[in-house]
């Protein structure tokens, strides 16, 4: 299934790295690197899920899709950058990646979280809806 994943992520951001900017209005380049800084947030997500599993690079196919999952991640965000501004770009995936993989391993490695580790999360996610709805800073 990761696999399945990995391979959906590639394809998803090759597509979207493909598609002819110049004949992209502003707000659908802009639209465009969203979707891109998303892509590389899942495959970010996906690839620090998996170094548990990876069990210190000692298992083959775990081990390929956290290398891939990180390849995919820093190419897409790479491309975001065309648009987005380096500090908001990495805000949102930071903030959005440290929010689902806490979900990831409470649900896949049965992580227990406490009510402060909850409110901190949910600080974050505070954090990146102000920059969000309220910066002037963030290019929509």
């Amino acid at each position: 299934m990761i696999c399945t994943l990995e391979r959906a992520i590639l394809q998803n951001a090759f597509m979207i790295a493909t598609i002819d900017s110049s004949a992209s209005t502003i707000g659908m380049g802009s639209l465009k690197n969203w979707i891109l800084l998303y892509v590389a947030i899942v495959a970010e997500v996906v690839a620090t899920s998996l170094l548990k599993s990876s069990e210190g690079f000692t298992r083959p196919w775990p081990s390929l899709a956290v290398v891939a999952g990180y390849c995919i991640a820093f190419y897409s965000l790479s491309l975001t950058l065309r648009s987005i501004q380096v500090g908001v770009a990495y805000a949102v995936w930071s903030g959005v990646g440290i929010v689902l993989v806490t979900v990831v391993a409470w649900l896949v490695h049965d992580q227990k979280l406490d009510v402060p580790a909850v409110a901190g999360i949910g600080l974050i996610v505070s954090g990146v809806v102000v920059l969000q709805l309220f910066s002037k800073t963030v290019t929509h």
